[in-house]
């Protein structure tokens, strides 16, 4: 994922995509948004989904701490960072805080360091799926005036291209599920690249606005600081938060990696929904940095929790 990333930034940077070709391609990563939610539908059982509600001790705080206290850290950030950032790269980490977390990384680390992994997979799939209910209207109500012209359409659109094939997906389970998992590098696939299109996308309306022009050492100074601290606030507040709660330290732990990461798969394509080309690539910066920082910092976090328990 972090290639992926890294390479659709690049291809926008060197070659992105504008005028008449621009829309094509926004039509495309719409129609592969589509798609993505709707394998999502089909791949999350409903057992699972029932079975992983029963644990309450950990799902209500999770969903508290990530739409909550990481939502109102974005927000901190999204204000303290505007008079050095243009507004809406700003913006993105007010977009970033309201996110729900990742689903694979979050389970495979908390694997690692010895935590509930079945309980990470209901949690961090069932915040996604909250998300799509959530993050959209959250955002909308916490920007207020300055969040780009968030309106009742935005939202509509969000659920027609998110809701509505996860829903489908979800009904047509018994028909589909089988094909899906025969076909595992396909489906793979076609995640990743919807992924790496929607960025792709969105970075090339950024580089088209003069992106990397705007940004200068100051700029991503900025940038790599709020997001240092957003991870400190995600890793160190809901480690802390479990152990207010007297979790159980499996639960501890995928609180966690559930509470701290936050998920492009679901950041890039709603980027792509909620926001106008020129905008979406700007307010998605935040993520990518935020994502790849996670990335390198879950390792390490996972092995010292891993020797704690020793």
């Amino acid at each position: 994922m972090v290639r992926l990333l890294l390479a659709a930034i690049a291809l926008a940077t060197v070659l992105p995509v504008t005028g008449a070709g621009h829309d094509v391609a926004q039509a495309v990563s719409n129609g592969a948004v589509f798609l993505l939610f709707l394998l999502y539908g089909i791949k999350l059982s409903r057992g699972e989904v029932l079975a992983g509600l029963g644990n309450v001790r950990l799902l209500v705080p999770l969903l508290l701490w990530v739409f909550g206290a990481m939502a109102l850290g974005g927000w901190l950030g999204w204000r303290a960072s505007l008079p050095a950032l243009p507004p809406m790269l700003a913006l993105g980490f007010l977009f970033l805080g309201v996110l729900p977390s990742t689903v694979q990384s979050a389970t495979v680390y908390s694997s690692l360091a010895g935590g509930n992994v079945a309980g990470s997979v209901i949690a961090a799939a069932l915040l996604n799926i909250a998300g799509v209910f959530i993050s959209a209207p959250l955002f909308a109500v916490l920007a207020g005036g300055e969040g780009g012209g968030l309106y009742a359409g935005t939202l509509a659109k969000v659920m027609t291209m998110m809701l509505l094939p996860f829903v489908i997906g979800q009904a047509v389970q018994g028909l589909c599920a089988p094909w899906v998992k025969g076909h595992k590098p396909l489906v793979t696939f076609l995640e990743r690249g919807t992924i790496g299109l929607a960025v792709y996308v969105s970075v090339s309306s950024a580089v088209e606005q003069g992106i990397w022009r705007l940004l200068d050492a100051r700029a991503w100074g900025v940038v790599v600081l709020v997001c240092a601290l957003l991870l400190v606030l995600g890793y160190g507040g809901s480690w802390l938060l479990g152990g207010a709660l007297r979790l159980s330290r499996e639960d501890r732990v995928s609180m966690v990696f559930a509470g701290a990461q936050k998920s492009v798969a679901m950041g890039a394509p709603l980027a792509t929904v909620m926001f106008p080309p020129a905008s979406a690539g700007m307010i998605l910066l935040p993520l990518l940095v935020y994502h790849l920082a996670q990335m390198v910092v879950a390792a390490p976090v996972a092995v010292r929790l891993r020797e704690g328990a020793a």
